[in-house]
């Protein structure tokens, strides 16, 4: 199984950024790596991808270097581990609300003694030719685990969450808090920023990584001054402001 340079860097206490990818596309996928993102999660919650689809962005990530991670929406392990057969190196899982729905995360993803997945010698432990015991230590060792925050009973079911054994880190999601504080899309006010920042020194107190979501440079270097690591933004964003910049620029002079 391949090392997760993700998991070695935040380990490390270095930064990591990356995008989502809700396209199906692994050329986007490839794009990112090459870029020199740390990471790109693959986003199966949201975006269109099939087992299949995702199967080849991922081989597209480990193609250009970069830690394939899979948003996965369906909390359940005959679900989850199809991904991690196809070579998912961690998955982020959503919508984790209670003690319960986190465990049931590190048993889909941990093989035993450790949680319950089931043996399956996949793309990720070379198709066979890599032995099963050995890929098994391996993949418990190196398979990173990601719930996210981002509703009241997550946030009033913290601790619990929070304190899930073999969870590597905790994704507080902007969007969705905001939506549901009623603010839908005003990711930096104020009461999200607070809620977020409550949240961070738990998960730091708790020796797990704190992650959210860094769109724009600003809300990057915003968190990432308070301590947030694991940083994600978002292919689909940067090809639009790339887009708007160049057409904006351009218009005038081509009298469009």
């Amino acid at each position: 199984m391949n090392k997760n340079t993700l998991k070695q860097k935040l380990n490390a206490g270095k930064t990591a950024i990356g995008p989502f990818v809700g396209l199906p596309s692994p050329g986007m996928v490839e794009t990112m790596g090459w870029m020199g993102f740390d990471f790109v999660v693959i986003d199966c919650e949201h975006g269109p991808m099939d087992y299949e689809t995702a199967e080849h962005m991922i081989r597209a990530a480990e193609l250009s270097g970069t830690t394939p991670i899979l948003r996965i929406g369906l909390n359940e392990q005959q679900h989850i581990q199809r991904y991690l057969e196809a070579g998912a190196a961690g998955v982020m899982i959503p919508l984790i609300n209670n003690a319960d729905d986190a465990k049931k995360v590190v048993d889909a993803v941990k093989y035993p003694p450790i949680g319950k997945r089931g043996a399956f010698a996949g793309r990720s432990a070379n198709f066979g030719l890599q032995a099963m015991a050995e890929y098994i230590k391996e993949a418990n060792e190196e398979t990173f685990i990601s719930f996210q925050i981002e509703t009241p009973e997550g946030i009033e079911n913290q601790d619990e969450i929070i304190a899930t054994e073999h969870a590597d880190a905790i994704f507080l999601g902007p969007g969705d808090l905001s939506v549901n504080f009623g603010i839908p899309g005003d990711t930096m006010n104020p009461k999200v920023l607070d809620t977020i920042d409550s949240l961070v020194t738990s998960i730091h107190d708790a020796g797990k990584h704190a992650g959210t979501l860094g769109v724009t440079i600003e809300q990057t270097l915003y968190w990432h001054e308070r301590g947030v690591r694991w940083i994600v933004n978002s292919a689909p964003k940067f090809l639009q402001a790339g887009t708007a910049d160049y057409l904006s620029a351009v218009k005038g002079p081509l009298g469009l």
